[in-house]
């Protein structure tokens, strides 16, 4: 398996303007979750907008719906390391640092929607998009990347259901995609 051309390059975000650097989890004045990000040694960056025409997060009642994240680095660039194909361009390790980014992002995105991460109650769910070959049969094990983050973050809480589909194609070739449904407290 090697390299193609294509996953020679990072790919970047478009990033908002007021955007250029990634916010480290402060513990000062931050929340108990914010503690235990910074305790991990976990950086939120600042959020990428969506690509297309969707909202990065919904508020329903006591529940937020995070829309699929790709795994855009603290400079606003997916590595190379995580554009392709799993099973082809991007290897098993990479693939799941893939997932563990985009649940990084999710992190960011709910704790811009919220304020802070401490309203999270629980990780309800999360969905995982593969892109990989037809014959890659390692999804569950490269999803464990997001599903282990959650779960070092929140505790039982981090706990969730999951769907984890293997797909032809990603938005700018990113080799993993993850969205969350979280419980708000009351």
């Amino acid at each position: 398996m090697s390299k193609s051309p294509k996953s020679a390059k990072a790919v970047k975000a478009p990033l908002k303007a007021s955007a250029t650097a990634a916010r480290p989890a402060r513990a000062a004045a931050a929340g108990k979750i914010e503690k235990r990000l910074a305790a991990l040694g976990v950086v939120l960056p600042e959020t990428a907008p969506p690509l297309a025409n969707y909202a990065p997060t919904a508020l329903s009642a006591r529940q937020l719906v995070v829309s699929g994240q790709l795994p855009f680095g603290a400079d606003g660039k997916i590595a190379p390391v995580h554009i392709g194909k799993l099973g082809e361009t991007v290897f098993h390790e990479a693939g799941r640092a893939a997932a563990r980014q985009c649940a990084i992002n999710i992190l960011a995105q709910a704790q811009a929607a919220l304020g802070s991460l401490d309203r999270i109650k629980r990780c309800v769910r999360l969905g995982g998009f593969i892109n990989c070959r037809s014959d890659f049969n390692a999804l569950p094990a490269i999803m464990n990347g997001a599903s282990d983050l959650m779960v070092d973050v929140f505790g039982e809480a981090g706990r969730h259901a999951r769907s984890t589909v293997g797909v032809a194609q990603l938005p700018l070739d990113a080799a993993v995609e993850v969205e969350a449904l979280f419980e708000l407290r009351a």
